[in-house]
């Protein structure tokens, strides 16, 4: 099982830039999908995260800015970011919850994509 990011870049504070993030591999279920962030000697954060229903959960920094979302069929979380800030700039790792089997749920890590926000 993999994920893979996409959709980091540089854009300037106001603008906005969408991450994708698709999961591949042998998979039976996907339960919840979220983005992480980590700046420069920071911990990692939770950006956003969805369930496998849809419910969502924003960390207070982006809500009202970022919308993340889902497409069960394609195994893909997205993330629109909106209004950037300057200290939105960050390495973004998207996670899932994965299953395998039905008794068999991991959780999985994507390889990070730089979001920089810079005039």
């Amino acid at each position: 099982v993999q994920l893979q990011a996409f959709g980091g870049g540089l854009v300037q504070p106001g603008g906005s830039l969408r991450l994708s993030c698709a999961a591949s591999g042998s998979i039976f279920s996907i339960n919840d999908m979220g983005w992480y962030r980590q700046a420069p000697e920071k911990q990692r954060e939770l950006v956003a995260v969805i369930s496998g229903g849809g419910s969502t959960n924003y960390a207070g920094s982006v809500k009202g800015r970022f919308t993340i979302s889902r497409d069960n069929a394609k195994n893909t979380v997205y993330l629109q970011m909106n209004n950037l800030k300057r200290e939105d700039t960050a390495v973004y790792y998207c996670n899932a919850e994965i299953g395998r089997r039905w008794n068999d749920y991991r959780p999985y890590w994507g390889r990070g994509t730089q979001v920089t926000v810079s005039s």
